[in-house]
């Protein structure tokens, strides 16, 4: 990398770092996650909704095995699906890092019919019994307000739950009476 290119990337990751609460941002890159096969569709931003999801996979607790999920994850999406990239924009893991999906730009393929104005958000794992670690919350909360700040989710966006806009149980009961508690749920 060109030492201007560095300086220019130290200074973005200083900003989002300050903006986002010191939250953990891994790129597709970071977990070593496939290409997109095909053209994804823009998304229209800034986004009006926030659809909060679970994944249904295991939970996990650390980088490498979290990572390990969302290739995983992707994997069966894009072979199994025909999907020509991962679902979310965002996945999270217990271990409170954010690995990155299909990024603000793109649309999700979470909720047929809502997924044109949505940011997805994944939770690692299964929440029907537990939550998430306060860690995972915590991203998912820093995630959404860099949005914002961002102007990549408007100020005014609303949050739902998976189940609310599509015939599922994500993202789980516990995870679902969690999230009504926070800013912007909608109903």
């Amino acid at each position: 990398m060109k030492p201007e290119n560095i300086s220019l990337f130290c200074c973005i990751f200083l900003i989002i770092n300050m903006v986002s609460g010191d939250i953990s941002i891994l790129t597709k890159h970071d977990w070593k996650g496939l290409d997109a096969t095909g053209e994804l569709t823009e998304l229209d931003l800034p986004a009006t909704r926030v659809i909060i999801a679970h994944t249904a996979s295991n939970n996990c607790d650390d980088n490498k095995r979290c990572a390990q999920i969302v290739r995983d994850i992707q994997n069966f999406q894009m072979k199994s699906l025909n999907f020509f990239e991962i679902g979310y924009n965002f996945l999270i893991g217990n271990d409170g890092n954010m690995y990155e999906g299909r990024g603000w730009n793109y649309q999700s393929a979470v909720a047929r019919g809502y997924n044109a104005g949505s940011i997805s958000i994944g939770f690692i794992g299964m929440f029907e019994k537990v939550l998430p670690s306060a860690a995972a919350l915590d991203t998912a909360k820093s995630l959404i307000e860099l949005g914002v700040q961002l102007g990549k989710l408007s100020k005014d966006y609303k949050l739902f739950g998976h189940r609310q806009l599509a015939a599922t149980e994500s993202p789980g009961q516990a995870l679902y009476d969690e999230i009504k508690h926070w800013k912007h749920w909608s109903t």
